[in-house]
């Protein structure tokens, strides 16, 4: 069996995206519940990539799909946390990405949970991959970093 790796810190991401979390969020045990966590994910990369013009959800030719996710917990949030995302990009192929992404509760400096999903750049039509564009690629590879030794 492998050691587990712990929390990793602010300083390891490249990009920061601040949500609140919301009363829903919350489970009957008394903190965010799991799922929570891949919405906060989703939430904060695809924000990243409209507020970029890579994403223009109603006319975009491009769009992106998961095609795989994972995330590893640490510590408890809840509401009325502030969740700060950040993210950074470990893989960068000619149609796909992978984002690792850690969730900071409040000004913590080390993360609550960290996971990764890999998107897939698909014709919004086909659903077929496709290559990234001259754009994409200049604001992704920015966010790329070393991927954690998990």
């Amino acid at each position: 069996m492998t050691e587990r790796v712990g929390p990793g810190k602010r300083s390891a991401y490249k990009v920061f995206r601040t949500i609140g979390t919301r009363w829903s969020d919350n489970d009957t045990y008394g903190h965010m519940n799991n799922v929570v966590h891949y919405s906060v994910f989703d939430t904060a990369v695809n924000g990243f990539l409209i507020e970029n013009g890579v994403l223009d959800l109603s006319r975009s030719a491009e769009i992106f799909l998961v095609v795989e996710t994972g995330c590893r917990y640490f510590a408890e949030m809840t509401f009325p946390d502030v969740i700060t995302a950040g993210i950074r990009v470990s893989k960068l192929g000619n149609s796909s990405v992978r984002y690792e992404i850690g969730l900071f509760r409040n000004d913590d400096e080390v993360a609550a949970a960290e996971g990764f999903f890999i998107h897939v750049n698909v014709n919004r039509d086909t659903r077929r991959p496709v290559q990234f564009g001259d754009a994409a690629r200049r604001v992704l590879e920015p966010c790329l970093a070393e991927p954690r030794a998990d």
